[in-house]
């Protein structure tokens, strides 16, 4: 009796019907923070990802609104609020009244944004060039153009 116990415990269940390492959503998570951590060790400055993504969409488009930038570098209302408060505590950038619409500002790059913009953009270059290092050109062109059907 004693025997066939231990059989039954030694059974391996059958597969389950989800499994987390085949997930899409796992795996990005997984590859963000691969990246992250590649943009932590190698930004040179000291700015997050959502900071230096305003820095450098503003750097892109010059001034615009807020709410604009935040659509433009996929933050939410708060998230695009904290990035610009804190880069414009760090004197990177400003706001001014929109000469179009008054009840409106915009966000700008200070000189000291737009150098910090220029300086890092190398650096940003290369962690995206490391992040993709893996892959050879072709993959990375195939990868980059299905994440952005996935948009």
């Amino acid at each position: 009796m004693a025997r066939s116990a231990t059989l039954k415990r030694t059974v391996k269940p059958s597969k389950p019907s989800y499994i987390l390492d085949e997930q899409i959503g796992f795996i990005l998570r997984q590859v963000w923070q691969r990246h992250a951590a590649i943009f932590a060790r190698d930004i040179g400055i000291n700015l997050t990802p959502t900071q230096w993504a305003a820095l450098a969409k503003l750097n892109e488009t010059g001034p615009c609104s807020q709410n604009q930038l935040g659509r433009l570098t996929a933050m939410d209302v708060a998230t695009i609020k904290g990035v610009i408060d804190r880069l414009t505590a760090r004197g990177l950038t400003e706001t001014s009244p929109d000469p179009e619409d008054g009840r409106r500002l915009l966000v700008s790059l200070t000189r000291a944004g737009a150098q910090m913009a220029e300086k890092a953009a190398p650096n940003a270059l290369a962690i995206s060039r490391e992040t993709l290092s893996p892959l050879d050109a072709r993959e990375r062109e195939a990868l980059l153009m299905l994440l952005d059907k996935l948009r």
